[in-house]
């Protein structure tokens, strides 16, 4: 099944990370994530792992997608993000994004946390376009959490659609990023990309609850 919504022209010829492989996602799967035009949605839960802010006593909404713009050797999540395309879930994730989303709201979770989103950023845009505008849409806070391999012009499209920016910064060194994880130009990309999130949002906002929302 081939979808089309705004902005996929962008997936044409995809330059959404700093991996730059232009390939037509729509056509092939051969990009250094392999990820096709399609959302791929590993498991959607209540986390209570994240850190206290996030999880709060009431959970993080948690969606985990399938692929990643980073091959960590160290990867806690290798069977999501690299050994994907062979994977057998337990559960038929067929829901859109936007409905995985009120679900995890109607759970009562803090926040909605979106864990490797990097490839599916036009995918989000579409789905939070829709779900905060509706009526009796979205309203909590919705947290971006990223291993910080970015593309600052693609942070920029997400302006108003992030609450919340959870970024790693896992290499001061990009000698160690390309032997580790098979990136290059870590640490440009990284930090130019932290500057463009603060300026988004600043720094961090809680409520009287010491729970996060910006």
């Amino acid at each position: 099944m081939v979808t089309y919504f705004k902005y996929s022209h962008l997936l044409e010829s995809c330059t959404l990370c700093p991996h730059k492989c232009r390939v037509n996602r729509f056509k092939s799967r051969k990009g250094f994530c392999r990820a096709s035009s399609v959302l791929e949605i590993s498991t959607m839960l209540t986390h209570y792992g994240e850190e206290p802010p996030v999880s709060g006593d009431k959970g993080s909404g948690t969606i985990f997608f399938k692929h990643c713009n980073m091959g960590c050797v160290y990867c806690q999540n290798f069977q999501i993000s690299q050994e994907c395309d062979n994977l057998t879930l337990k559960k038929d994730y067929t829901l859109k994004l936007e409905d995985c989303m009120l679900n995890l709201q109607d759970l009562g979770c803090h926040n909605i946390n979106l864990v490797s989103p990097t490839i599916w950023v036009l995918h989000i845009i579409d789905a939070l376009d829709t779900v905060k505008s509706k009526e009796n849409g979205l309203i909590i806070p919705v947290i971006y959490n990223s291993g910080g391999y970015e593309d600052p012009r693609t942070i920029k499209l997400l302006e108003g659609f992030i609450e919340i920016y959870m970024p790693d910064i896992r290499y001061s060194g990009n000698e160690s990023a390309y032997k580790y994880s098979g990136v290059k130009n870590y640490v440009e990309n990284n930090r130019k990309s932290l500057i463009e999130m603060y300026r988004q949002v600043g720094g961090l906002k809680t409520d009287n609850n010491g729970i996060a929302v910006r």
